[in-house]
């Protein structure tokens, strides 16, 4: 029996674990459209850090004739003798938070371009409940010409890789999965299976499975909306909620959520996508979107708080110098995509404030190029400012003096109660 061949289709934060994971066991090819990317990557180079470079080298293919291993490729003939095509591209949302399903879709013409008989498509891609089968399988059959359930068959088994994770990495997480058939569901499982040291959950249809993780993000969401707004009602009572948190946290049942900017692709996106299938549906969901709308005026709030103590320490706001500590969506990881600091930058700069934005993980060419914004890699250590804001927690901003940075009368403002027990 000939031996299962997997083409990864996306090699981002979400593909390229997955890929490098099923290359230690079987034969795969990981494909791009995006040539740099492919080109850092079968030099063994992660730009997203997922993969540490020794690993990723240690799964690349020095042979056609390895058994199993990795290649990675922009070349539509490479996957063309695949069994298995696992899509693992990004679902963002419009400028009006509509779900943007055009990189589903384009990727679902490609592997219909390739698809033969008995091929399973499985997508990752978080999606709103009926996607899979409503969207894509659609693509699938006009282009390919083959008939669903008989000539090709699809799986979904949701991603939750959490960027720059290094402690619940893929393997290390459960794995939900399921398919469009009861035969087929049980083989998406069973390759799962096969590298997901943490097990497997089967679930009865792909929109179960589709639901289950689009309600993930959609929980932790509200959760943080709950804590941003006990910060705001917090803030005018004068009381410190990272206390309160503390004090509310030594309960056994008590769920641990902190305040802050909600960005990035799964939590500031997800609820949007089950919050518009539900209003196809004729349902208004609102808990859902008033979550969503807390949670989107934070940058705002906080913006408006950091002029508030500017005023109140007579800076005049225009011109002020102020030192950004962290652009990325969290810490300890390069990601930038859907970063909610870089709104209270923005906001920032519309009083005339100077901003320096320092961040030891984002790469300043891909900063410059989603939101025209200059970035450092190193501290500016000779520069003086007059507010210094740590806006993310990265562990490099634990252990350095700020207050040398300062000028007279200058303040820090820390976002994510990063600094308290420590003199700043």
């Amino acid at each position: 029996m000939e031996k299962d061949k997997i083409a990864v289709i996306g090699l981002g934060y979400v593909g390229l674990p997955l890929a490098r994971l099923f290359a230690t066991k079987f034969n795969v090819v990981g494909f791009d459209i995006n040539e740099s990317r492919i080109n850092e990557l079968s030099k063994g180079i992660d730009s997203t850090l997922e993969v540490e470079d020794e690993v990723l080298k240690s799964v690349l293919k020095t042979s056609q004739h390895d058994e199993n291993g990795l290649i990675c490729s922009s070349n539509l003939d490479d996957i063309k003798d695949c069994n298995y095509y696992i899509v693992t591209v990004p679902t963002p949302i419009d400028k009006n938070n509509r779900p943007n399903l055009t990189p589903l879709y384009k990727s679902s013409k490609t592997v219909a371009k390739v698809l033969k008989k008995g091929d399973v498509v499985i997508y990752e891609s978080t999606v709103y409940p009926g996607a899979t089968e409503d969207e894509c399988v659609p693509i699938l059959k006009k282009v390919s010409g083959l008939k669903f359930n008989q000539d090709f068959f699809v799986g979904y088994s949701p991603e939750r890789i959490n960027p720059g994770d290094k402690l619940h990495t893929v393997d290390k997480i459960l794995k939900v999965t399921s398919g469009s058939t009861p035969e087929i569901a049980k083989k998406v499982d069973a390759l799962y299976a096969s590298i997901i040291t943490a097990g497997t959950h089967l679930a009865p249809t792909i929109k179960v499975a589709e639901a289950a993780k689009v309600i993930e993000n959609s929980q932790r969401d509200i959760n943080i909306a709950f804590v941003n707004e006990l910060l705001k009602i917090f803030d005018l009572m004068c009381i410190d909620i990272y206390d309160v948190l503390k004090a509310a946290g030594t309960k056994w049942n008590f769920l641990d959520f902190k305040p802050g900017l909600v960005g990035g692709h799964c939590i500031g996106v997800d609820p949007y996508y089950l919050a518009q299938k539900a209003q196809e549906v004729g349902y208004h969901p609102e808990i859902i979107l008033a979550g969503r709308r807390v949670n989107d005026s934070m940058p705002k709030y906080f913006a408006s708080e950091i002029i508030k103590v500017m005023i109140q320490n007579d800076f005049r706001v225009k011109n002020t110098k102020i030192l950004i500590l962290g652009i990325t969506f969290k810490e300890n990881c390069p990601d930038v995509r859907n970063t909610k600091a870089v709104e209270v930058i923005k906001e920032l700069e519309s009083y005339g404030s100077k901003v320096t934005v320092y961040d030891p993980w984002a790469n300043p060419k891909e900063v410059l190029n989603l939101y025209n914004l200059v970035t450092q890699k190193n501290l500016p250590i000779n520069n003086i400012f007059d507010v210094i804001i740590l806006m993310v927690k990265h562990k490099e901003f634990m252990n350095h003096n700020f207050n040398s940075m300062l000028n007279s009368g200058g303040f820090i403002y820390d976002l994510k109660g990063f600094f308290k027990n420590k003199e700043v």
